[in-house]
């Protein structure tokens, strides 16, 4: 009786013991089961969500199972509702402890301080500003947040995968007894975005089921997952290069890494198998099995884009206007430009992506406050004081090369004094107030030189023009961009340089050093102009100088810097081409950063090299004053090396669903290629689209691409919904320079629209280069070759 009666007790500890294992099983994958934040964060806290004094609501946050997924529960009860209550921790941008957001900073002096804290999302999801009831609380959340988002950084592509699957798996299994039925595989099947033959599906649930009672354990299920997760195009290569079929010697890796372009040493072929290899005997032997293959080849380092090109490498010691710049437009917007809100929250996205020039649009505010928004507009206004202390706090982030502000001057001489005040009180010694050298000016610094140091773009009072103004009230109601626009239009009347200056603060003036606005005044005299003079051209009177003057554009880009900025009647912020720009030598061709589309994929590509610094090193006859470079007749001339660039689209994984709202519905993926560069260069190419397929569609599709001018190209891989009835729908993209690109079997790791990641949404392409029509050899060609010489 004794032992009966324990049993139920026994058989109730077990079941529990497997629940918990269960429950906690993605954070023990993590390594995160000791963790205390994480145990807090799980168990769940009540916090405040703040908005603004009057806004505060109760919630309670909570980490879920999956240890990645964050459930802010609220009132409302929809399912809807309920879905958009969750974020996930690959969403987070950072975190920021205490009140550093908008509403928090103007709470600061009724709520405390270290009760607080903001999650920053990417993209165009609004911050979540959090009082929790004590400091110990806030401060597990924001440490706990933190190390998740460093966790997730760190994972593998595998482990990436496995959490994926997992994480739909849960989903799946709709009872939650931790086994599948056939029903349940098939909703799996539409969830990860396969649309499996009855046939195949029904026979693979069969061979995984070896316990024969129409569902699937634990075990069974990793099964089925493992045989979904197979990659035979990826098991083809290993094979190609295997001689037994079943391991790679050192030997034969190194033929397969010579074939990539890459070091093809002893010692590098070593490191991979001692990196990768998961078997120990083979570790111990110097083989690669084809998992470590795998894993190696869903690593980042054998990403499409070239490792080395991830940190500072090019030479940063010329001078500035040998360099893109990356450069932001109404920086200060969160959306259009006509009624969406001013914040200071885009300054920090756009510094946090290795934006170097932000704008300034500057009036006259209340109490003698300067303030910015888009002047004449519904467009909500912020303190030019709050905008200046978040760039003093974020300025050098993300880069420590010089970032530039761009001020678009609005403001009465009174209120000038003010700005003046401002930026030299808050950005104290980065600012930079006076030259590095008492030498006459023959280039402008390096970034190298300038490194750390805060510049003002702006009108600076000539000598000659008599004494500024220091009462007048006035405000100068033309910004900054029409000022020097207005020199190169010949129907714009000139202003009177002296009554320009009596607008003038002497303070502000005082601050602008290399950067000074001044009218364009045409080609004529170029090596007269001081290098500090830099103009602002609106993208169409850029266009006609880039087709008219090509040449001599270059050349005066070679010396001066220029601003291109979008046309006003770019009312919903949308952005103009940025390559044609650079094509010309132009150094700060300003996007609205608010608006995601290809025009800032393009951007974050150009800038994704050179440590994504913000400073990219102009080709070498984009650099010199006597350059013969014409963007416009590129046949022959400077940089003209032509290439051919082969690009074949093997595969893709784990492409997302579009229709979230429809369970059934699985993508049609197809595949674009486009190479953005000079005109001639411009091409774009496509795979046919897969129905039905978005987990692992297949389509082994050549393009080829004739380059003319590689060294300026960019190469953009867009994966589409193919729809029959209306415009496809954007699935993911890439975007990288052409220099950056590597040869070889690689993966493309794909971006959502606003630049995060889609993680583990990946292609996997081969890519040849060839110069001339003769392609480069690779390492094994080239020993073969030796061995018949000798």
């Amino acid at each position: 009786m004794l032992g009966s009666a324990k049993s139920p007790s026994a058989g109730a500890k077990e079941q529990g013991r497997k629940v918990a294992e269960k429950t906690t099983d993605p954070i023990r994958r993590l390594g995160l089961l000791d963790n205390e934040d994480v145990r807090v964060m799980m168990q769940g806290s009540s916090m405040v969500k703040v908005r603004s004094s009057r806004w505060q609501k109760s919630r309670h946050l909570r980490l879920l199972e999956d240890g990645l997924t964050v459930w802010c529960e609220s009132t409302k009860s929809s399912r809807k509702a309920k879905a958009q209550q969750t974020f996930a921790v690959t969403e987070v941008e950072c975190v920021r402890e205490g009140c550093q957001s908008e509403a928090l900073r103007r709470l600061s002096g009724s709520m405390p301080e270290t009760h607080c804290f903001t999650v920053v999302f990417r993209g165009a999801r609004k911050s979540l500003d959090l009082l929790c009831s004590c400091e110990d609380e806030a401060r597990r959340w924001v440490r706990g947040l933190r190390m998740l988002k460093e966790r997730v950084a760190a994972m593998t592509q595998k482990e990436k995968l496995d959490h994926w699957i997992r994480g739909y798996l849960k989903r799946a299994d709709q009872n939650q007894d931790g086994k599948m039925s056939y029903d349940e595989v098939k909703r799996l099947l539409q969830m990860i975005n396969i649309d499996l033959s009855e046939h195949y599906a029904r026979n693979l649930f069969k061979r995984c089921d070896r316990s024969g009672d129409d569902r699937l354990d634990h075990i069974e299920i990793e099964e089925f997952c493992r045989e979904l997760l197979r990659r035979p195009e990826l098991d083809a290569v290993f094979r190609h290069y295997s001689s037994n079929g079943c391991t790679l010697s050192t030997a034969e890796l190194r033929d397969f890494l010579g074939d990539q372009g890459e070091d093809a040493s002893l010692n590098h072929a070593q490191y991979l198998i001692l990196t990768y290899e998961l078997n120990d005997w083979a570790q111990r032997n110097q083989f690669m099995t084809q998992n470590g293959f795998t894993m190696y080849m869903l690593s980042l380092e054998n990403d499409v884009f070239n490792p080395g090109h991830a940190r500072v490498y090019q030479d940063m010691s010329r001078p500035l206007a040998h360099y893109f710049i990356s450069s932001s437009h109404n920086t200060y917007l969160t959306r259009d430009q006509v009624t969406s809100a001013s914040s200071t929250e885009p300054y920090i996205r756009a510094l946090n992506q290795g934006c170097r020039c932000v704008e300034l649009d500057c009036w006259d505010g209340d109490k003698g406050e300067p303030v910015i928004y888009h002047g004449h507009t519904l467009t909500s206004k912020v303190h030019f004081k709050e905008v200046i202390e978040t760039i003093a706090q974020y300025a050098f982030k993300a880069s420590p090369y010089p970032l530039i502000l761009s001020l678009e001057n609005h403001c009465s001489v009174e209120q000038q004094a003010v700005m003046a005040k401002h930026l030299r009180t808050i950005l104290g010694r980065k600012l930079l107030t006076k030259p590095l050298s008492e030498q006459p000016l023959k280039e402008l610094p390096s970034p190298e030189e300038l490194r750390g140091r805060i510049l003002v773009k702006g009108k600076k009072h000539t000598p000659h023009l008599g004494q500024l103004g220091k009462t007048s009230s006035t405000a100068s109601f033309s910004s900054s961009s029409d000022d020097e626009l207005a020199g190169s239009n010949k129907n714009t009347p000139k202003k009177d340089p002296a009554k320009v200056c009596s607008k003038l603060s002497p303070e502000l003036s005082d601050l602008v050093v290399y950067c000074r606005s001044v009218h364009f005044r045409g080609f004529e005299n170029m090596s007269e102009t001081s290098p500090n003079e830099m103009s602002s051209f609106c993208e169409n009177d850029a266009l006609r100088l880039i087709k008219d003057s090509g040449k001599l554009f270059v050349r005066h880009n070679s010396r001066q810097l220029s601003r291109i900025y979008p046309s006003g009647q770019r009312l919903q912020s949308s952005n103009y081409d940025p390559q044609e720009m650079w094509n010309g030598g132009c150094q700060m061709v300003a996007l609205n950063f608010q608006t995601p589309g290809e025009q800032m994929d393009l951007n974050q590509g150009r800038f994704l090299q050179n440590g994504r610094c913000g400073y990219i090193l102009k080709p070498s006859y984009l650099c010199s004053t006597a350059s013969d470079f014409n963007p416009e007749n590129t046949g022959g001339g400077p940089g003209h090396i032509p290439t051919q660039l082969t690009i074949r689209i093997i595969s893709a994984q784990q492409l997302p669903k579009i229709n979230t709202e429809k369970a059934s519905s699985i993508v049609d993926p197809q595949v674009w290629v486009e190479i953005h560069g000079v005109a001639i260069d411009n091409a774009r190419g496509k795979t046919q689209r897969i129905d039905n397929n978005g987990f692992n569609p297949r389509w082994d599709c050549t393009l080829s691409f004739q380059l003319q001018v590689p060294e300026l190209a960019l190469v953009r891989f867009v994966v589409e919904d193919h729809d029959h009835k209306a415009k496809n729908d954007f699935v993911g993209q890439f975007t990288l320079p052409f220099t950056s690109l590597r040869t070889g079997y690689r993966h493309v790791h794909l971006l959502k629209a606003d630049g995060s990641s889609l993680s583990p949404a990946t292609l996997f392409i081969h890519v040849k280069v060839s110069r001339k029509g003769v392609p480069v050899k690779t390492v094994s060609e080239r020993i073969a070759a030796a061995k018949r010489k000798a």
